[in-house]
């Protein structure tokens, strides 16, 4: 029993690498989302997640990795972009199906043919889904698994690009997920509307845009300097997640 235990810890520390935007940017990212709902998508979502927010649900995918039943989801928190090439250059590459999930996710929602657990999870993933692929490293470039595979310092600790980008820069905000997105500034309507009319594999394209900044590591130690220029990037990513989200949501439950 004591190694079992010890075996489901170490899968629990090795899936942490995958996550993305860790708990408190995914729940920053479904709280935004709610706040563009219409109140019928909110009385019809809450129905369906049984009174859960967005927010909380928000995490769900990650959680369910210690769960062997759902080891079929595992590539589908991020997709491959090579640089210099844009999604659709690439969209039948099988390395991560991110955008393609989103997109299967959205037309089954919208069927509305799903039984009531199948409509359950897929709201689930797809709040979860849509904050991955705005993390910059779920788009990642070929061969250093989202930056998993860079090893850099975050301050003293051992650490990786990949994890800098989901947690460590936010966690060392020590905001809580209500106050992370309390933070976010947001755009006017013009700006907000323009990022409403766009589509998931222009997220993707975005993504790709940021790696010069996000690559730029020096030596590997990182810290407040690389904060102070970059965590603008993470906040942008996180509030355009957000209101895509709820957009997308209100197309599928607020007509």
């Amino acid at each position: 029993m004591i190694r079992k235990a010890l075996l489901l810890i170490c899968l629990s520390i090795a899936c942490l690498d995958g996550f993305g935007w860790g708990a408190t940017g995914h729940r920053a990212t479904g709280l935004i989302a709610e706040r563009y709902l219409n109140v019928k998508a909110k009385k019809r979502l809450a129905k369906i997640l049984e009174g859960q927010s967005l927010a909380m649900v928000s995490t769900w995918m990650d959680e369910v990795r210690s769960d062997s039943l759902y080891n079929f989801m595992e590539d589908w928190h991020y997709t491959t972009v090579p640089d210099g090439k844009r999604y659709q250059d690439v969209a039948a590459n099988p390395d991560g199906k991110a955008v393609q999930m989103i997109e299967k996710i959205i037309q089954e929602l919208k069927s509305k043919k799903l039984s009531e657990k199948q409509e359950r999870e897929y709201v689930k993933v797809l709040v979860h889904l849509i904050g991955d692929i705005h993390q910059p490293l779920h788009v990642g470039r070929p061969g250093d698994r989202g930056g998993n595979d860079v090893k850099v310092k975050w301050f003293r600790n051992d650490s990786n690009l990949h994890r800098v980008w989901d947690s460590d820069m936010i966690d060392d905000t020590k905001l809580s997920y209500t106050e992370l997105a309390n933070s976010l500034v947001l755009p006017d309507n013009l700006v907000v509307k323009k990022w409403q009319a766009t589509v998931p594999q222009e997220w993707a394209n975005e993504s790709t845009t940021y790696r010069t900044q996000v690559y730029s590591i020096g030596n590997g130690t990182l810290g407040y300097s690389y904060s102070y220029k970059y965590f603008n990037i993470a906040k942008l990513r996180m509030l355009q997640a957000g209101i895509r989200l709820g957009t997308i949501l209100n197309q599928i439950y607020g007509k």
